[in-house]
């Protein structure tokens, strides 16, 4: 239950974070927070703006004794991904999150969590509305639209903040300084195909890929995570090869910064190799779940007998499909030469529609180098080229590079030092942050990102830890009270 939550500490922030998450917020879909939002701005007393794609602006002078000190810009997106259990009935449209808490973490039932980036958004707040909390002037900043396409941050104009220094609240470890991120692209390949009739010979199947984890598709890109749309086509491949499987439809993954945990696909064999297609299929979902049974012990490839299928694919764009997905690159590319451990550019096959005719592939191409990014984004556009689709590159956002110089850098990895007794973990990630698209209307801003510890994001295995919100939330008291002078 939601109360549990608020009963936390500490309560300034669960309970933010509580009022937030009462409110439905998938991206793209954000008019219900921007109001409730604006709303709360608007209650204070502080300024209140709404900028004209939706960000939402709020504005509060310092407390007594720090006027003197650098206006701070703390920010946050205001949606979340929504991803759901196969068996969970929830609508994100018009339901808010229910919460749990399982031993030191919060989780939500059967969803996404939200706490990515909720738990920053709930941390401005509770500064705002708070009356003994010591503070320079604040311009808080929520942008929406982050998960899917980061185009708040992009239409920011400049002149709407006078900060100088950036506080990004949405590092999910919270021994992490973030100092730089990855850019992204969207890669969407699309074409259409001939339906036939399907031959009276043959026999209808459902294969279901499921159970797998999913996941960050910029932060666990590199763990090795099963990416359903690849054990799909691995199978269908297969089928193919062996018995002449026929494709009718393909529905898999969802969002493409999130790692596709499920796929179904509507097939047609001859009947005449039904037992041996079964005997067969059933040995190669075995041997895919030993490949992955580390990581993914839940694991099903589900094979089981429908109703035969009234159209299949054209045979000469089904083969091209499936070498098309075999052939393009999943995971990592190109690890970083010079941030030992960074993953520099990767893609994610997140999406693969095939139904009614019509063919749709989405990827999510990252790299914290342009030339790189762009190299990895053509090298899929031309694979699917290859096959008759049409490949557009969109959503096109900047990575965020690293300033060891930085001002704000040293203040931070001072006070972690002085409060945990070791040295924080200053790095990049390979996670698309919004700093460096607010960075190109602002360039002026000294910009850091750091926040408390959340794992699963993206997944319905999303959880915050409550330990670690804690030690975070003192951190940004004292960070707050540091902040240097003009």
């Amino acid at each position: 239950m939601n109360s549990e939550i608020r009963a936390l500490e500490p309560k300034l922030l669960w309970n933010k974070f509580a009022d937030l998450n009462a409110v439905p917020r998938p991206s793209k879909k954000e008019e219900r927070v921007i109001a409730f939002m604006k709303d709360f701005g608007v209650k204070l007393g502080l300024e209140t703006i709404e900028d004209e794609v939706g960000n939402v602006i709020i504005k509060k002078p310092a407390t007594s004794g720090m006027e003197d000190r650098v206006t701070i810009v703390m920010q946050s997106h205001l949606d979340m991904v929504h991803q759901k259990n196969n068996d969970t009935v929830f609508d994100f449209d018009t339901q808010g999150i229910e919460m749990h808490v399982v031993g030191d973490w919060v989780k939500a039932k059967g969803t996404t969590l939200g706490a990515d980036n909720g738990l920053g958004v709930a941390t401005i707040m509770a500064i705002l509305e708070s009356t003994d909390i010591q503070h320079p002037a604040i311009e808080a900043l929520f942008t929406i639209d982050e998960e899917t396409g980061m185009t708040g941050a992009m239409g920011l104009k400049g002149g709407l903040l006078s900060g100088g220094i950036l506080l990004n609240l949405d590092t999910e470890e919270d021994n992490e300084i973030g100092v730089g991120c990855a850019g992204g692209v969207d890669v969407t390949a699309t074409r259409t195909y001939k339906e036939e009739e399907t031959p009276e010979f043959k026999i209808g199947y459902n294969i279901t890929v499921k159970g797998l984890q999913g996941g960050h598709s910029g932060m666990q890109i590199h763990e090795g995570l099963g990416n359903a749309n690849k054990i799909m086509n691995r199978l269908l491949f297969d089928g193919f090869e062996n018995f002449g499987l026929r494709i009718s439809e393909i529905d898999g993954g969802s969002l493409r910064n999130a790692i596709p945990r499920e796929s179904l696909a509507i097939v047609a064999i001859d009947a005449i190799h039904e037992a041996v297609f079964n005997t067969e299929m059933d040995l190669l979902a075995k041997t895919i779940k030993t490949e992955l049974k580390t990581m993914e012990p839940d694991l099903e490839v589900i094979i089981s007998k429908t109703g035969t299928p009234e159209k299949i694919m054209d045979l000469g764009v089904q083969e091209g499909l499936t070498r098309a997905i075999y052939a393009a690159l999943n995971g990592v590319h190109r690890m970083s030469a010079d941030i030992p451990g960074l993953v520099e550019t990767s893609n994610n096959v997140a999406r693969v529609i095939v139904k009614d005719g019509a063919i749709k592939i989405g990827c999510l191409t990252r790299s914290s180098v342009e030339s790189s990014k762009i190299d990895l984004a053509n090298m899929l556009r031309a694979t699917f080229e290859l096959t008759g689709c049409e490949v557009e590159l969109s959503g096109d956002y900047p990575g965020w590079t690293p300033n060891m110089d930085s001002s704000i850098l040293k203040v931070l990895s001072s006070l972690y030092e002085k409060l945990n007794g070791e040295k924080a973990h200053v790095a990049a990630c390979h996670a698309g942050l919004e700093c460096g698209i607010l960075g190109q209307n602002y360039p002026d801003f000294d910009m850091i990102s750091f926040g408390p510890t959340i794992k699963g994001a993206h997944s319905p295995d999303e959880r915050a830890s409550i330990s670690s919100a804690k030690k975070y939330w003192e951190f940004v008291l004292e960070i707050l009270k540091e902040i240097p002078k003009k």
